[in-house]
């Protein structure tokens, strides 16, 4: 039971990431553009920069590795992160409410603050990840990383329905009196959520020394340029996120144009794939993964989303809005499947010593996938349409197709993947291993 309580006080951070997350992207994107009305073509500059700073996170990942705190390589620098991220919200949120007017100050005191904001989430969600490798063994691992995934989807779910409702109507006041208070929860939620959760480890100054003893472009270098099932797995996260979400945006165009949907139904798609997905996580979370391990369960969600997308195209030719509307949650599906199964695969390539660099580099490729996806499938739609004469079916069927593809190979890819030989493959990655084994406090 109290194990059970622990991991449910864990799912305390999810739920303010998710919170925060949606109050930037949906939120705040909206109030800047409609309301403050900024350049559409500014804010999306704004919003880019956590996504560009990502590869931050490897770094991140080492500072916490080799420097803790008080003794804890990883609660400090959640907290830390989170506040960092609060007040970066709140300055960006002032800044745009009392310099509307586009110059100096709106962009570069925009975005320092959005800089503060990704770099402080950024931090704080990474670090986070570590903890949960720290903390977790065996088939806890994919129980917990999918619990933590759902709850990140309550969060953004919550956030969508409450901030909607707590703005309504629209002020500047109501809107600086609930970022504050976003910014605040964030915090709070973090520091109730991983306080007394890091796993205590006798000598743990002395592991810290040395993960902060090498070099930091040595460590990657060593542990992923020299590694081929390092530079596989790389790979493999960042063509089935590209291949799964190249799609994210395009679903409910795709809807209108060719199956004649109205705003209302196409809008109602996000809760079909959403449902799909958080029904699939928590089905391979709970037991599929410790059934048949966490390789089989992805290879099953990327076939299963391969063979959805070849039918959205067929469902196009054939005009069906009720099949496509099937074939949503089918997606949601697969991708909830496909992730469950590359979370708990991304917590197994980790070791004891380079859990927060590791975590950050897998990171990395997941933000690089999902940012790369949105900007092809938009590309693609674009290029086929103006080459066609405007034929949505077939600019959207291409997209499709592509995605399919991606998949294919990344299904190709996990064939070689061998985590275990990648984690045995450097000798400090060995030595870290052991370590583990002989620090895990028993019990857990």
């Amino acid at each position: 039971m109290t194990a059970v309580l622990h991991s449910l006080r864990l799912a305390a951070f999810p739920l303010g990431l998710g919170l925060t997350s949606v109050l930037v992207s949906g939120t705040l994107n909206r109030v800047m553009i409609v309301e403050l009305a900024l350049p559409a073509a500014l804010v999306g500059f704004f919003l880019a920069i956590p996504v560009i700073i990502a590869p931050a996170r490897v770094w991140l990942g080492y500072l916490s590795d080799g420097h803790p705190w008080r003794g804890k390589r990883r609660e400090p620098y959640i907290v830390l992160g989170t506040l960092i991220a609060g007040l970066g919200l709140s300055g960006a949120t002032l800044i745009a409410l009392n310099h509307a007017a586009v110059g100096p100050v709106l962009i570069g005191g925009g975005a320092l603050a959005f800089l503060s904001f990704g770099l402080g989430h950024t931090l704080a969600s990474n670090t986070f990840e570590a903890l949960l490798a720290d903390r977790f063994t065996g088939v806890q691992r994919p129980r917990a990383v999918t619990l933590f995934k759902i709850a990140m989807f309550a969060g953004i779910l919550g956030g969508a329905l409450g901030l909607g409702a707590l703005l309504d109507p629209f002020s500047q006041g109501r809107l600086l009196a609930v970022v504050g208070g976003v910014a605040l929860a964030y915090a709070m939620l973090a520091t109730l959520a991983v306080t007394g959760q890091e796993p205590p480890v006798p000598h743990l100054e002395a592991v810290a020394r040395r993960a902060a003893s090498e070099p930091f472009l040595r460590v990657v270098r060593t542990l992923l340029w020299d590694d081929p099932q390092a530079r596989r797995f790389f790979a493999i996260v960042v063509f089935s996120v590209l291949g799964t979400l190249a799609q994210d945006v395009l679903l409910e165009p795709y809807g209108a144009l060719v199956l004649g949907m109205s705003v209302a139904q196409t809008t109602r798609l996000t809760a079909l794939w959403g449902t799909g997905t958080i029904l699939a996580m928590a089905l391979a979370g709970v037991w599929l993964i410790a059934r048949w391990g966490y390789l089989p369960v992805l290879r099953v969600g990327l076939g299963l989303n391969v063979t959805v997308f070849a039918g959205m195209l067929a469902i196009g030719v054939l005009g069906s809005a009720d099949g496509f509307r099937a074939l949503v949650f089918a997606l949601g599906l697969g991708t909830g499947l496909s992730m469950a199964g590359l979370l708990t695969a991304v917590i197994e390539f980790t070791t004891f010593e380079r859990a927060g660099l590791l975590m950050g580099v897998w990171g990395t490729a997941a933000e690089l996938g999902q940012a790369s996806g949105g900007v092809l499938g938009g590309m693609v739609v674009d290029g086929v349409r103006y080459l066609s004469g405007g034929n949505a079916l077939l600019a959207y069927g291409a997209v499709f197709a592509l995605e399919s593809l991606l998949l294919l190979f990344t299904l190709t890819l996990t064939r070689g993947l061998r985590v275990g030989v990648a984690l045995s493959s450097d000798t400090r990655t060995a030595a870290a291993r052991r370590l583990w084994g002989e620090f895990t406090p028993a019990g857990r």
